[in-house]
């Protein structure tokens, strides 16, 4: 079934609990679930990328900090979507092409992307932590229509960035999840109707040193709603490291990573 994955950079769990009307409508009408996740550590961009789209935790894949600029040594649901013949798509920032398409990212050879040869085979990736989340969920919704991905991640900054500015406790911060939540409530029903399963999640939180990295549940604890058909909404403990093969799972594709079946529903496994 075909997969479109959003993860908000940044979001805690506290704030998306609080703050995410639209999709907390979805879900009080049985279309979605909220879980909470903890994400591995450290609890820093790059690393998180890695971890939830190859299922592998930063102390083993070796992107252990947002520095690591090399091509990932793992299979990624791109990957593995790839090689099953299906499509693949994404817009999002440009350290995920760094990862599993080319680096380093030169961004008048790499920012919009068209090749069947590539992981990533679709993609509009920016640069700049400002670049409205407006804009890339625009750019993502383009990828969907003209290129009918079976998997598509959508991946936005805005929300970390204002954490970065403002710290966590700051109206600015919620300000911008409800922002997002609000983008959100164009497309997600489209998705829906159109058969679409749909993951809602983050990478990491944010601390009121306008910072993350490390243990604090306000870092580590992040949301992960789920709507569509393909799920079960019985209460479930998912894990980061199970994104990747749920996902593979989902788009019915061989894979060998973990995934959590509990929150798949009983047709799927």
């Amino acid at each position: 079934m075909k997969s479109i994955l959003v993860v908000l950079d940044g979001l805690n769990y506290q704030v998306a609990r609080e703050t995410m009307g639209y999709l907390h409508a979805q879900c009080a009408v049985g279309r979605g679930r909220l879980y909470q996740l903890e994400c591995e550590l450290p609890s820093l961009s790059r690393p998180l990328y890695e971890c939830i789209l190859t299922g592998v935790p930063p102390v083993l894949s070796g992107i252990v900090g947002n520095q690591v600029d090399r091509l990932s040594t793992g299979r990624s649901v791109f990957h593995y979507a790839r090689d099953a013949g299906l499509t693949t798509a994404a817009a999002a920032y440009h350290w995920v092409s760094e990862l599993y398409n080319r680096t380093p990212f030169v961004a008048a050879r790499d920012r919009h992307t068209h090749d069947n040869a590539l992981a990533i085979q679709h993609g509009h990736f920016y640069y700049d932590d400002t670049y409205p989340d407006s804009h890339l969920f625009d750019d993502a919704e383009s990828l969907r229509l003209h290129y009918d991905p079976d998997f598509l991640l959508i991946h936005p900054m805005n929300i970390d960035d204002t954490g970065h500015k403002f710290g966590q406790d700051s109206m600015q911060y919620r300000n911008k999840a409800r922002v997002a939540d609000g983008i959100l409530s164009h497309y997600l029903g489209t998705w829906l109707e159109e058969g679409y399963q749909v993951i809602v999640t983050a990478d990491h939180g944010m601390n009121n040193d306008r910072s993350h990295g490390g243990i604090l549940p306000e870092e580590r604890q992040v949301p992960m709603f789920v709507f569509g058909s393909a799920f079960s909404q019985q209460d479930a403990a998912p894990r980061q490291t199970e994104i990747c093969g749920t996902v593979c799972q989902l788009l019915e594709i061989t894979h060998d990573k973990p995934y959590f079946a509990d929150l798949l529903a009983r047709t799927r496994m």
